[in-house]
This record gives structure tokens, sequence and C-alpha cells, in this order.
């Protein structure tokens, strides 16, 4: 279940020639990939193109239509493994993942996949989540497409410019025998606009006929002799026919190339921001009629030596517009252009900071230093100057760390902890990719390190030591666990006889990249059965993870036992998200057609809250929050429930398991309720106003 449904927007995907298609980038990718004759896709979700995932699982019926095969991969590099196919046979195949991390991981395939070649189109759609919106440590892809020598498209972020890039990424792919990565900013992939649309197109050459006929080539195998004769090949045969391709067919785009003795050179992808930030100095149109030149690069790798030296050749001076560091681009720019002894200044790091994402102020700041040292009278505006914050801003707005969502499963796993730290002391924690990384986040603090997907008990290994009885904790999602974490983690810690615990949180879902469904979502009892099947003798299954107590316990056993060897918890309950999906919609239903309906809801008792907020400290549910004390002689602000609040019990269980205070209660909601609910009820009103007045 994933968190968006496509079922309305994929009908989009059949339109034919000369249609126009208007909706979202990741569709207009869709249906590039179906114009194109595609034979295959494959991926694994993460931002930003875990739609690109939801909407082929959409389309499957077009996509059985026309004879083209999709699957979920288990991980980034099963999906990159999976363009094997296009080596020997022409077969066009695309696959999907997030970038960098996911490019990491499918390094090896990849990488194998350059060496070779392929002889079918094979396309590589990465999700470059770089900037202010990533969770992820900031790199790029560019550094992956010099080292293994794949063509690297940046498209303009315009539909019709994305779906030519993915058209003509399969043909360069083809002439070139080399693999391409087409990479997609997150803007990129949620920008919305149209495009005229043309026919899809069944494979030229089916999958069944590539079985029926299969075919061998020992050359494209990497293995030696074959490997070293496949660097000279990507020098001597696939860079020279890829520039020309590129050339051939413009790939790159030059706009109002000799209006100015200056101009830019930028990234595809930092088209839209540029034309913003010169729109603001009054230097363009919104529609990109810009009274500066400017050289996009569509393809940012490889550079195209004569296109550059064309653009260059006549300016005193050209701005790179470059996101991300290192300075890959701008260091291959001043290479082409010594050697060709041209002399235009090329500026780029020097009038832009080396790291962070380039935003239309970063960019116009650039801009407007670069056009002043060339043709100052062009900027008629002076700069406006920045308005100050108010004094002491910044010590009244106070931060708000990311966090789990209401009613999250999670958290009282990590109040369980905090609970289990007061009697045991604090341990080393070993952190995962996934939602449980916010434990690290206030009010939990709880987490040292975090390695990579499905590595957090690899993340502990090290600290498998006879001379401490101490053991660490490691914590992985169930995402994490079946993308890698069953073998270089559970299998790594049997094999070592690793004397320490692994809680794996089962929430039914890849809950992180949107809800969608991983192996054991249709089967609750396979991540223990699986632990077991490698060798761990130790293993218990929490059922209900809102149980503070049993976890509070089962934690304490687990650190506490005498028994040796590793020792793993499944701590399985639903991601509330999904929940809420599937039970909102059919409860507001119920509802309206004025069936019997029940909501819990939990809250505090004003009275009885003595303002401790210890709640709030080892829960941080959303919902809670403070409210003004009723007591007039006390002035302490008490704890309180908001409507957003969405009946887990968290709340409550944690003021159980900790001693708290018995100031929460839970209630019933009831819409359109019986004859007996009503009697009920206004029984119970009768007996509390009573009392209430003997009082």
């Amino acid at each position: 279940m994933a968190e968006r449904s496509f079922q309305t927007e994929v009908g989009k995907l059949r339109l034919g020639a000369g249609q126009v298609f208007r909706g979202e980038g990741i569709l207009a990718v869709t249906k590039a990939l179906l114009q194109s004759g595609v034979s295959y896709v494959a991926g694994y979700q993460g931002a930003p193109i875990s739609h690109l995932m939801d909407v082929l699982t959409d389309a499957s019926g077009i996509l059985q239509e026309l004879g083209v095969h999709f699957e979920h991969s288990a991980s980034e590099a099963t999906a990159a493994a999976t363009l094997a196919a296009s080596v020997h046979y022409p077969l066009r195949g695309a696959v999907t993942f997030k970038s960098t991390v996911g490019t990491n991981v499918a390094s090896d395939a990849l990488a194998n996949l350059a060496s070779g070649g392929v002889k079918g189109g094979a396309l590589i759609i990465v999700g470059e989540d770089y900037g202010e919106g990533s969770s992820i440590m900031q790199e790029r892809s560019h550094a992956f497409a010099m080292k293994s020598q794949m063509w690297l498209l940046d498209p303009r972020p315009n539909l019709p410019s994305i779906v030519r890039a993915v058209e003509q990424g399969f043909a360069l792919s083809e002439a070139s025998n080399t693999p391409v990565m087409l990479e997609l900013r997150i803007r990129a992939c949620h920008v919305h606009g149209r495009f005229i649309t043309g026919d899809n197109v069944r494979p030229a050459f089916s999958l069944a006929e590539a079985m029926e006929r299969p075919v061998r080539d020992s050359g494209r195998i990497v293995l030696p002799p074959a490997s070293y004769q496949h660097e000279q090949e990507k020098i001597r045969h696939r860079w020279p026919v890829a520039q020309r391709f590129i050339q051939q067919h413009s790939l790159n785009e030059m706009f109002s190339e000799d209006t100015q003795d200056f101009g830019i050179v930028l990234q595809g992808g930092m088209y839209n921001t540029t034309v913003r930030a010169l729109e603001l100095l009054g230097l363009s149109t919104p529609f990109g009629e810009t009274r500066v030149p400017l050289y996009v690069l569509n393809v940012t790798y490889p550079i195209v030596d004569e296109e550059l030296r064309r653009f260059c050749s006549s300016k005193r001076g050209v701005l790179l517009i470059e996101e991300g560091q290192p300075d890959f681009i701008e260091q291959n720019l001043h290479s082409i252009l010594r050697k060709a002894g041209i002399s235009t200044t090329l500026h780029g790091k020097d009038l832009l900071p080396m790291g962070g994402e380039y935003t239309a102020t970063v960019i116009l700041q650039a801009l407007r230093k670069f056009v002043n040292l060339y043709a100052p009278r062009l900027i008629a505006r002076p700069a406006a100057p920045k308005p100050a914050p108010p004094p002491g801003l910044e010590a009244a707005v106070h931060p708000r760390p990311p966090s789990f969502c209401t009613g999250c499963p999670e958290r009282p796993i990590f109040t369980a902890m905090k609970l289990v730290e007061r009697e045991l002391g604090r341990h080393h924690v070993s952190c995962d990719i996934g939602c449980h990384l916010f434990s690290i986040l206030p009010p939990f603090n709880i987490g040292a390190t975090t390695m990579g997907y499905g590595l957090g008990w690899a993340g502990a290994a090290a600290f498998s030591t006879p001379e401490t009885t101490k053991r660490t904790i490691s914590i992985m999602g169930d995402g994490g666990f079946w993308h890698n974490g069953l073998t270089s983690g559970v299998g790594n810690a049997v094999f070592n006889r690793n004397d320490s615990l692994l809680v794996v949180v089962d929430n039914g879902y890849s809950a992180a990249t949107g809800g969608q469904d991983i192996p054991s979502s249709q089967a609750p009892k396979s991540i223990a059965e699986a632990v077991r099947g490698v060798g761990v003798k130790w293993v218990r299954t929490i059922t209900h993870t809102y149980n503070v107590a049993a976890m509070r316990d089962t934690l304490r056993e687990a650190l506490t036992t005498g028994e040796k060897g590793p020792k793993v918890i499944v701590a399985q309950s639903e991601c509330m998200l999904n929940r809420q999906r599937r039970e909102r919609p059919a409860l507001e239903k119920r509802t309206a057609e004025g069936r019997h309906t029940v909501r819990e809801r939990f809250g505090v008792d004003p009275e009885t809250c003595t303002g401790d907020h210890a709640c709030i400290r080892l829960s941080g549910c959303p919902s809670l929050t403070i409210a003004p004390n009723p007591d007039p002689l006390r002035k302490d602000p008490v704890a309180t429930v908001l409507d957003s609040c969405v009946g887990c019990g968290l709340c409550g269980e944690v003021a159980h398991a900790a001693v708290l205070c018995p100031s929460f209660y839970r209630t019933e909601i009831v819409s359109h309720p019986s004859l007996w609910e009503r009697f009920q009820a206004r029984v119970a009103g009768a007996v509390i106003g009573f009392l209430q007045r003997g009082l």
C-alpha cells in the first residue's frame, strides 16, 4: 500500500500521437518509457523517485498489454543487475533508484555493465537526492558516471525536455554501446506541465525471442583479457561516438548565443532556477527569452569539446553554474579551454558556494557579481538590502527536529529503551536507515551511528569483545532487513558469534519511502523464521509494540540473560500512516451513511496532572502538548492531547509502564449511538453530576 495511488492518472499513459499530456514529471517519465519501446523496467523505491515505482505498479495493466516486464527489486543492486538483459540482446531496459546511496549499492553491477557495454539501450534513472530537502549524505552522481564512464543526462526541468531525455537516452546508449544515467532532482520529478505525446510502442525484440534464441559473446563478459579491451574500447570507440551523437542530435542547447561577449554555462537541471534569477535582474522573461547567452548542458558527461569551444571563443568571461562539489565540470572545462588556447575567463566556484543547493537566491547573488564584472549597465536596479531578523528571534524560536508520526508504532520501542536505560545504564546503540532513525533526535536521543540501509547490526560488529559483559543494541527496519540486513547483519553476527542484540522494527511496509510492500508485508512471522534459519537461537517476537511494559521486559531480558550469542527481538505493529489510510476512509464512509462507529481517543485530566511532563519526554507524540493549568494555585502547565490523536494508547501505556501518573484516560467517541449507548451516557452523566455536586 503506497502513500499515493495513481490509478486515475495512469489513464493518461494511453494517449496517442499528437495528443496533449498534462501532469506530473514522474508520469511523463513513465509515458516516455512506453513511447521508447522499453522491454523491461525494475527498481527500488526511494526519494525522490518513489512515485515512479508507484506509477509503474498502478500501470501494470498497460505494461502487460505492451509486453513490458516490471518488477520491484529486492535492492538497487538487484535492479542494476537486471540490465544484464541488454548486454547481448537489442532489448531496451530501464531501472530506477535513489542516488547516491542507491548508486553505491548498485555499483558492482553498474561497473560491470559499463565495462562490457550494452547492445540494447540501458537507462538508469536516478533520483538525485541533493540539497536542503535531502535525507542523505551530500554527494553527486557525477563522480560515479566519470568513474565507470557512463553518460550522464541532466535535462531541463520541464516535461518536453524530460521526455526527450528518456527517448534520446535510449538512442544514445545504443549508438555508443554504453549505459546512460538520467538524473532527476526532486523538483523535476514533481514539476507539472504538458507535452505532445507519441504512440506507445511494443518492444521491437521481445523477451521471449531472447529466451528462445539465446546469444553468448565472451567479449562482453568482464574477464581478462576482454576487460582490458573494454577500457580501450571506451576511449577509442564509445566516447567519440557519444560526443558525435550528442552534437548531431542537439542534446545540449544554446540560447541567445551572440547577444553578449559573456555568457553562462549551466547544468540542465539548473535552468529554471537560473532563468528565474535572470528575470529578477531584468535580464530574462519568465519564458527564458534571455539577454545573456546560455549554454545548457543537458548532458553533463561527457562534455562536447567542440560545442564548448564554439560557445566560449567569442566570450570575455563565462560563468559555470555547477551545483555541488567537487567542481568536476569546472575542472573539465578549464582543461578543454586551456588545451585549445582559448583565453576566456572561466568563473564558477569563485562566485558560487562550493557546496549546498543552488537556490534562486544563491544563483541571483552570483549572477549579480558576474554581470557587474562584465556589463554593470545591464543591471539597472541596485541590490535591495537584506532585512535584518528581529532581535532575539533565534532564542525565541525553538528548533523542531523531525520525529515519528502521531501513533507511530516505533515510538514505544524507544520509550521502552529509555526505561531500560534508567535501570541498566546507557548502551552503545547502532542505528540504521528508516523511520526509526528519528530516535537519534529528541526526545529519545538514542543512537550513535548509522552506516547504511540494513547495516545497523554490522555497524556494531567491532564492539564484540569478551572484556565486558555489556551488550550493544542495534536497530534495523524490516525494509533494511530484506534489503541486505539478513546477510550483512544477521548472518555476520551468527558467523562471528557476536554476543549482542538486534531489534528489528517490523511495521509491515517500507514505510520511510511511502509504504510500499516488502517480502514480510503478507507474512508477519517470516522475519523471525528467517533469522532462525541462519542460526540465531535467541529470538523473541513482540506482536504489539504499544505494550511498553512487554517491550521493556523483553529488552531487559536480552541485555541481562546469561545466554551467549546473537539475540534478535522482532517488534511488530503496523505503520500507523498505512493503517489510517486503510481505516479512516472506511470509518468516514460508515459515519456518512449513518451507521454506528466508535473511535478511541485518549486525554489528560487537568485536575490530576501534576505538570511533570515526563509523559512528553518519554513519548514525544505530536498530539501531546501543554495547556494552561486550570488550578490558580499551580503555575506549571498541564499536559493535554490534541485532536490529532489516533487512539494508539501509547501515552497511557507510558504512564503505566513508567509509573508516571494516573491522569491519562481513555474515551470512546461514538457516532450514531444505539439506544442502549444513549441510556448508558445519560446514566453516567447523572451519576458524575451527582458526585460533583456532592463534592
